[in-house]
């Protein structure tokens, strides 16, 4: 008895370390951002707010082409996003209830898509972009983040339609309805929570894209995304850590007050995505 509480405290302890050590960036960037510059630059550094600033937030805010790099991480994110919804939605339908001839080597196709790491694929696509003239345009970053986040949400999608039983369908169209009308009355409404996580992990995806986003985007300034415009983001005298990490701290917030809002949904649709696979 002694030895399993021993084993459960050390666990307890472990699981505590790591999620310090996760969420320590996390608190640094936002306590920095709260930081007046003097304490920035301290020699020692205080782990808790001494003293509290809004001047980095205004400076952020106010910095040119913040809204604009802003709206256009939003309008990559969230187009890629829906055009990803919509075609893995259909993909996922076919795969999951219809018997045709390729069914299970596409399976595999979108399996070996979604284990392809993105980064080895950065030459290629900048060849393409380069050589078809979408160099430094933002439907490009779109399409790629499109493709990026398609094979997760096809396989997530299946499996959840494959917890969904199939009599709902034959149920509705035994009442005069065909197949499409079925899916789109019956099953897509039981899709919400599967569509609600897969949607918000593609967003977390596209929206914290840097890799793409600078190696496509190199010439138009008003093209580019946020991540790019935080990397660079600097003054005269040199690098604002303050107003830096204010608006990191900005870039994040969509993300949280998303998740937090959908959090309940997301884990439903997780667990359900997972029952039949």
């Amino acid at each position: 008895m002694r030895t399993r509480l021993h084993r459960r405290v050390l666990l307890n302890l472990l699981g505590l370390g790591v999620f310090a050590f996760s969420v320590f960036p996390v608190y640094w960037m936002v306590l920095t951002a709260f930081k007046p510059t003097k304490d920035i630059q301290a020699e020692t550094p205080s782990f808790l707010p001494v003293h509290v600033t809004f001047s980095h937030f205004s400076t952020a805010v106010h910095a040119d082409g913040f809204w604009l790099f802003w709206r256009n991480s939003a309008f990559v994110a969230v187009t890629g996003v829906l055009l990803a919804l919509v075609v893995a939605c259909l993909a996922a339908f076919a795969v999951a209830r219809m018997k045709w001839k390729g069914r299970q080597a596409f399976i595999l196709m979108v399996f070996v898509a979604q284990m392809t790491p993105w980064e080895a694929l950065l030459i290629p696509m900048y060849v393409i972009a380069r050589d078809t003239d979408m160099l430094d345009k933002l439907p490009t970053l779109t399409l790629i983040y499109f493709m990026m986040t398609l094979p997760f949400t096809i396989v997530t999608l299946r499996g959840f339609l494959n917890a969904i039983p199939a009599e709902l369908e034959e149920a509705g169209q035994v009442d005069g309805c065909n197949q499409f009308q079925a899916f789109r009355r019956i099953v897509f409404p039981l899709l919400a929570p599967g569509l609600l996580s897969t949607s918000l992990f593609g967003f977390i995806t596209a929206w914290n894209e840097f890799a793409f986003a600078n190696l496509l985007i190199i010439k138009e300034q008003d093209q580019r995304t946020l991540p790019v415009w935080l990397s660079s983001f600097s003054n005269t005298f040199g690098t604002d850590w303050g107003a830096t990490m204010a608006a990191a701290t900005l870039f994040m917030l969509p993300v949280l007050l998303i998740f937090l809002v959908l959090q309940g949904r997301v884990t439903t649709g997780v667990a359900a995505g997972a029952v039949k696979g």
